[in-house]
């Protein structure tokens, strides 16, 4: 109870002296109001005495109640398309899993190319990566397909989280985390913020991140990155096993309890490749990404793939859409009512000396490593992309390279902790890696990361003239 109390009282200090504190020359009473509700909400879910969800409606209430906003404008976010975008997204990935596609694909893989321990793990990091565009909780892509196929995997070889782990079991959950993070980062719908920092700099900064142009941009950087896991890992982590023609099979007995392709993994293989085609040629066929990835779900539910229940139960989806329209919201009208260009005018003036290169390295980098101070991307996404791209830009940062490079790092950062995301509490739960471990190997490739994408990703982006 007393947790609790504190929980509730540190938001609520900061948002009533925000609102009280003498208002900047230049900003509109309103938009200072409006931020001071704004920060109060993004502490809350930072210090989390309620849901996000809870949490939302209340701001929500309170711009209303205050004469901040009028009660249609606070509840505008919900008729974003982005946000809908996510939520369809939700939706085709339950597809995933109730036609045991996920499933199938991964097995496939296994059984083809599974016969030495770096082998497999390149084959479950690929599993993970053809997924990921259409998987936007990462939490149920990692945790609830590719993570139960390799605990299974793990048992085949006698390797389980005692005396056994680092037979192959510890390599392997490394494996799937650290590739969850980079695939998280690699695509707008991979990963539940990624499509909220869309929205979020679409009102901040005007600007459209096209899906296509997300894919291509985390193409070059995500695929080396990918390539160096299970690699480095081997290195600094490696497995007893050096032989794992063992899971081939295993692989080629459980795709024989699956038999054949069902008339749904059928249908939801057709929808997958379907959506991601439409999606990557989005800017010739000019059908938006929201529309490609409903459609996919009407067929799905004409089919009988997926059913209004599942509509229904797909709580992700529906707690996604409430926090995020919330927020989308509120920064939308911070905007329009001229406080971000404010914030972007003071601090590009404050830092006017400072040159664009070292400020935005520092910035990336405090904005990388402060995420051991939180246990949802989300969260971290919501307090911190906009402040942070804004000041970097003030300093005269090429805008896209920020944008993107910000971006990203909210993938790259999921496995940095054992409770740093989703998926990392259930993998770290499994017992194969201890928390030292985890740790070292974390901030380990933290470093491969930001030297990949800071530098292979910057001329990349060069390249495709995003700066």
């Amino acid at each position: 109870m007393k947790n609790k109390l504190i929980a509730w009282l540190i938001p609520i200090i900061l948002g009533v002296a925000i609102w009280f504190m003498p208002i900047p020359e230049g900003v509109k009473p309103e938009a200072w109001h409006l931020f001071a509700i704004f920060v109060a909400t993004i502490i809350a879910f930072i210090t989390g005495p309620a849901s996000m969800g809870t949490l939302s409606i209340l701001a929500i209430v309170l711009t209303s109640l205050t004469g901040v906003l009028k009660i249609g404008v606070a509840l505008s976010g919900f008729a974003n398309s982005t946000i809908w975008l996510i939520v369809a997204a939700f939706l085709l990935s339950r597809g995933f899993i109730n036609t045991g596609l996920g499933q199938r694909i991964a097995y496939i893989l296994i059984k083809l190319f599974g016969k030495s321990p770096i082998r497999l793990a390149y084959t479950l990091l690929v599993s993970d990566l053809i997924l990921a565009p259409a998987t936007p909780s990462n939490t149920a892509r990692t945790g609830g397909v590719v993570y139960p196929i390799t605990r299974s995997l793990a048992s085949a070889f006698g390797s389980e989280p005692d005396g056994t782990r680092r037979k192959i079991g510890a390599y392997l959950v490394q494996v799937i985390s650290q590739t969850s993070g980079v695939t998280s980062a690699m695509f707008m719908t991979s990963n539940a913020p990624n499509p909220m920092i869309v929205s979020l700099v679409a009102a901040s900064f005007g600007i459209a991140m096209s899906w296509g142009g997300w894919a291509i941009a985390g193409l070059v950087p995500g695929i080396v990155s990918l390539l160096l896991i299970p690699i480095v890992l081997y290195k600094l982590y490696p497995p007893e096993i050096t032989d794992t023609r063992m899971a081939q099979d295993h692989a080629a007995k459980e795709l024989e309890k699956m038999g054949s392709f069902s008339f749904g993994e059928k249908i939801m293989l057709i929808v997958f490749i379907g959506c991601l085609v439409l999606w990557a040629t989005g800017t010739i066929t000019k059908i938006d990404a929201t529309t490609v990835a409903l459609l996919g779900v009407v067929v799905l539910l004409l089919t009988g793939v997926i059913s209004w229940s599942d509509v229904k139960k797909e709580q992700g989806a529906w707690d996604t859409l409430v926090w995020m329209g919330t927020l989308i919201a509120l920064a939308t009208q911070l905007s329009k009512l001229g406080f971000i260009p404010w914030l972007a005018d003071v601090t590009g003036a404050a830092l006017g000396g400072v040159s664009w290169v070292p400020a935005l390295v520092i910035l990336f980098l405090i904005y990388y490593y402060i995420h051991y101070m939180f246990a949802s991307l989300s969260a971290h996404a919501a307090a911190l992309y906009i402040a942070f791209t804004t000041v970097a830009i003030g300093c005269g940062a090429p805008v896209m390279l920020t944008l993107y490079l910000f971006a990203f790092a909210n993938g790259l950062f999921l496995p940095l902790t054992h409770y740093a995301s989703g998926p990392a509490p259930i993998l770290f739960g499994s017992g194969y890696v201890s928390q030292p471990e985890w740790w070292k190997l974390g901030f380990i490739f933290s470093v491969i990361y930001i030297l990949v994408w800071g530098s292979i990703g910057s001329i990349w982006w060069k390249v495709l003239g995003l700066w």
